[in-house]
């Protein structure tokens, strides 16, 4: 199922509602198991966002709409990411080098005028 990592802020309206935090993730929760997803795990982190999330979906569709259910909310402004599982990567590298090579073996490059 393909992933995505939501990276958060929290907006004015959940900064002063930031006691309903842990119901509040309850809920989406049970809203992303509703689209077909499930969220496999989600940290409280410092710096630029306030917490990340990595959900598996079914789809974009599926995301997108979680996402705007989520931004209708207001509680927090999420920037969704998709994501690469770390066995699915040699492959798609692999798929990337062979196919960007020529029959001779050279790099394909960009022209330049």
């Amino acid at each position: 199922m393909p992933l995505y990592i939501s990276l958060m802020k929290l907006t004015a309206k959940g900064l002063a509602e930031l006691g309903d935090s842990p119901a509040r993730r309850r809920i989406s929760e049970e809203r992303v198991a509703k689209l077909g997803g499930r969220s496999v795990w989600f940290l409280a982190t410092l710096g630029q966002y306030d917490f990340v999330q990595l959900f598996e979906m079914p789809n974009e569709a599926a995301m997108l709409e979680y996402s705007l259910i989520a931004r209708r909310d207001g509680y927090v402004d999420p920037l969704i990411l998709p994501a690469f599982a770390a066995e699915d990567i040699g492959a798609i590298i692999g798929r990337a080098v062979s196919d960007g090579e020529t029959s001779s073996g050279s790099q394909i490059g960009f022209a330049t005028e």
